[in-house]
């Protein structure tokens, strides 16, 4: 039995390693900087240690527009997200002709770059001197008046960026959802059908507690992603976020090191290790609720 555990552990002493180096390493790291103040990377030298780093970042009105940001789109995009893609796959997995058709296209935002997907979103919904765009001739049918979705007022900068989110991160969870919903044993629905059960409470009481387990999965990758959430904003508004108001935590650790206000490593560690912190309470969070709601087969 020994001979077979100190096997078991060689076999995994290659990820082990790269776990440690690459994951474990740069946390610990990163931690000790957040609390360096004033850290200089060039002479790696640093005049004290405290708390300074993180009371300047919670102070920072950059940062908490960025925090502000981030939080409102993890509330919208995560559950919306989630819904809407179990509805169509739920209404894919009903569709026994061309499924296979569907599901590669509604995959296809998933492989496409998104930086092209976001310069199809300005083409949508921003305002140029030419052209209003898709969308604001939709608004013009109805009577409305043309908003710049893209250098305008920050509630029309947030739908767009939400929207655009939603439609980066839904082909995935389509495609996990159709899978998962294929796996769920036959002889469930059909006893359901014999006891004449209606389709919405088979759905609430088969279908659902069946594919909790990947929902759950997708709920919480979900609000990891969104909170690392960067690459979509700049899509959108460029690299300058703040001067746009749309800056997430990720785009406020980036200034901080590379940006036009960057030099100060110590002050994005201590974002970094903020949102974390952040992430891993919202992930023990769910971990709790799984319990009561989530059944394993």
């Amino acid at each position: 039995m020994e001979k077979q555990s100190a096997k078991g552990w060689l076999y995994l002493l290659p990820a082990i390693l790269f776990l440690g180096v690459f994951m474990v390493y740069p946390l610990i790291d990163v931690f000790i900087y957040s609390f360096e103040e004033g850290y200089n990377s060039a002479s790696q030298t640093y005049y004290g240690v405290g708390l300074y780093n993180y009371s300047y970042v919670l102070r920072d009105p950059y940062f908490l527009q960025a925090l502000k940001n981030t939080f409102i789109l993890v509330i919208v995009t995560v559950p919306l997200s989630t819904g809407f893609a179990l509805l169509i796959s739920v209404a894919l997995s009903s569709i026994r002709p061309l499924r296979n058709l569907y599901q590669t296209i509604y995959f296809l935002p998933y492989v496409t770059n998104t930086l092209a997907v976001g310069l199809v979103f300005m083409i949508l919904f921003k305002k140029t001197p030419y052209s209003d765009g898709l969308a604001n001739l939709v608004i013009s049918w109805f009577g409305g008046e043309a908003i710049d979705f893209i250098d305008g007022p920050y509630w029309a900068k947030m739908f767009v960026l939400c929207l655009y989110t939603i439609w980066v991160v839904m082909p995935f969870k389509i495609l996990i959802l159709t899978s998962a919903l294929a796996s769920v044993d036959e002889t469930y629905y059909n006893a359901a059908r014999v006891d004449g059960t209606s389709k919405w409470r088979t759905f609430i009481r088969i279908t659902l507690p069946m594919i909790s387990p990947t929902v759950f999965y997708l709920i919480i990758t979900g609000f990891i992603g969104a909170f690392k959430a960067y690459s979509d904003a700049v899509a959108l508004f460029g690299t300058d976020l703040n001067a746009a108001g749309m800056n997430t935590i990720v785009g406020y650790v980036y200034d901080m090191l590379y940006g036009n206000s960057g030099g100060y490593p110590s002050y994005a560690s201590a974002a970094a290790i903020i949102l974390f912190t952040v992430v891993l309470t919202i992930t023990c969070v769910n971990l709790l609720v799984s319990k009561k709601h989530v059944h394993y087969s």
